[in-house]
């Protein structure tokens, strides 16, 4: 694992900032009376410092403290914060607020819900500078300019007049970047700005970030919980975990030899590109469950009437099989068209064109009442737990209120119910708890109960574990390897993440532009890609190809 540093060499740093001691209080009744407590490390100039940690171990909570954002609820309760000396706790809003911005700005995770959907790309970044009485409505729209081209967008002058929603997840935080440089910050805290991203996207965002740092001699606070990320870019590094930094130091010392057992089990999560094919399970059987032959899907956006219709092929031609208990990967970037093959599979969208055969039956030009038999037998493990889950509902309603539509007797439905949940590893009391009351790995194990509870032949899982930590997400994988073991069913996995693919994946195959342009083992498609487009996916993979480590269940198998 190759480590970079960006900061100057020799001579000492000054402190950009410095947190002393700082202990954060949640509200009364929650599990832990902090959310972080008595930590302290240094940001100095011209350096990155990476804080890396599980969810809830308190980087984002950290975060929010330093720019003002905690909620109500949440305060800080002792301890100190110098922002380029000046001390922020307890500071009156207004002179925070004049910080904000021109001192230290903030680059958020999810760019879509950080940015106003009713404003223009333009506006909402000189929304930014007009806050802080920065220049005339000239000036600043030559500033946006100026910072949409920093950011590496392409035609500016018709970017600015563009909304949120056009754009791609790149370039959304490409945006995000460019209001957070606006007034010229010497702090910028980006949290978690490419967890979500595809792997080149994430290597265009990570360089970017480096470049504008090095061009501007700033210092960078980045959040993540990516042992490859940090090794690409961290000068040094603090690790956080249940609210308390646990170690720290530079960023080759706790790569190279971490003190403290947690960062050991953090790097040990990280999923590391395996080249050599997976031991078919025994027993397999050959014969396709599914066969896609030549399936086309083509979005048309707009109107024709006036002019605007856009045909957008998002599946292209596409054909691939499938046998019980093996697992097929898609990869590829974002807009390749793998969660539109993985819907038109599971018939949430419907196909223009081509063949899907599942176990012996043409399945595309059926409608939803001969589909509906059926659908039991094909399920999908959405990408965002939360969002697919019903809040309202019990999580043994989520569990049974399928199978009960489908003919399944309550009681029968109940006990199915509270045998799934311990089989991905949650307590059975956990039938009568709601979506909110779980952490993201939590959501996801119920998600893998709900599609299991109809005990499909074929499950679909698109981006599963894209936006959960590496110790969750090596969990979760090593639960669908058992899941596959014990049942035979079979998976669709797709994700962005090659590393990710290569631990669970029989074989794969990599999408461009809604076309596959490779299919074959981990072993060709790793060791020896054909195309140039996978070449550039591996090559992209943050941290490179590392070490291999002991072999796991999943690798073992």
């Amino acid at each position: 694992m190759a480590v970079a540093s960006t900061g100057t060499v020799g001579g000492p740093r000054q402190t950009a900032l410095s947190v002393r001691g700082l202990t954060i209080s949640l509200p009364k009744g929650m599990e832990r009376a902090h959310a972080v407590e008595d930590i302290s490390f240094d940001l100095m100039r011209g350096q990155i410092l990476c804080v890396i940690g599980e969810s809830g171990s308190g980087k984002s909570v950290t975060a929010n403290a330093i720019m003002g954002l905690l909620p109500k609820a949440i305060r800080v309760s002792s301890g100190a914060i110098e922002l380029d000396g000046t001390k922020i706790v307890g500071l009156p809003a207004d002179k925070l607020r004049d910080l904000c911005g021109r001192v230290v700005s903030m680059i958020f995770q999810d760019p879509l819900s950080a940015l106003n959907p009713l404003m223009t790309v333009g506006a909402q970044i000189d929304e930014a500078m007009a806050a802080h009485d920065f220049g005339t409505p000239v000036s600043r729209r030559e500033r946006v300019l100026e910072l949409l081209t920093e950011v590496g967008l392409p035609d500016p002058k018709l970017m600015y007049h563009q909304y949120p929603f056009r754009l791609s997840g790149g370039q959304r935080q490409r945006v995000m970047i460019a209001i957070a440089l606006a007034l010229e910050p010497m702090i910028l805290i980006a949290d978690e700005p490419t967890t979500a991203l595809d792997v080149t996207t994430q290597a265009q965002i990570l360089k970017l970030i480096r470049d504008i740092q090095r061009r501007k001699g700033m210092s960078v606070m980045f959040i993540t919980h990516d042992f490859g990320v940090v090794a690409q870019i961290a000068d040094s590094v603090v690790v956080m975990e249940k609210g308390r930094v646990v170690e720290q130091g530079s960023a080759a010392k706790v790569l190279k030899s971490p003190d403290h057992p947690y960062t050991r089990r953090l790097i040990a999560a990280v999923p590391h590109l395996r080249s050599e094919d997976r031991r078919r399970l025994p027993g397999t059987d050959s014969t396709p469950l599914l066969k896609v032959d030549s399936l086309t899907k083509t979005y048309r956006i707009g109107s024709a009437l006036l002019r605007s219709l856009r045909v957008v092929p998002a599946v292209q031609d596409v054909s691939l099989q499938l046998a019980p208990g093996r697992t097929l990967g898609v990869v590829g970037e974002s807009g390749s068209g793998k969660s539109t093959l993985g819907r038109l599979l599971i018939k949430l969208l419907e196909a223009d064109g081509g063949r899907i055969l599942f176990d012996g039956t043409d399945v595309a030009p059926l409608d939803e009442r001969r589909f509906r038999s059926l659908r039991p037998k094909i399920q999908m493990i959405f990408q965002d737990p939360f969002a697919s889950l019903n809040p309202r509902m019990t999580v043994g309603s989520i569990l049974t209120v399928g199978p009960i539509a489908h003919g399944m007797s309550q009681t029968l439905a109940r006990d199915e119910a509270y045998a799934f949940l311990t089989l991905v590893g949650l307590d059975p009391g956990a039938f009568e708890r709601y979506p909110h009351e779980f952490s993201g790995g939590q959501r996801q194990r119920i998600g893998i109960a709900r599609a299991l509870m109809f005990k499909p032949k074929l499950l679909i899982a698109d981006e599963a574990v894209s936006a959960l930590d590496v110790s969750i997400q090596a969990q979760i994988l090593e639960l669908l390897d058992r899941i596959q073991r014990e049942t035979g069913v079979a998976m669709i996995f797709i994700t962005h993440d090659l590393r990710v693919a290569s631990q669970i994946c029989d074989e794969i195959a990599v999408m461009q532009k809604g076309r596959i342009v490779e299919q074959g083992p981990p072993s060709q498609i790793f060791s020896n890609p054909r195309a140039a487009y996978t070449r550039e996916l591996v090559a992209a993979i943050p941290g490179g190809q590392s070490e291999p480590r002991p072999a796991t269940a999943v690798e073992s198998r």
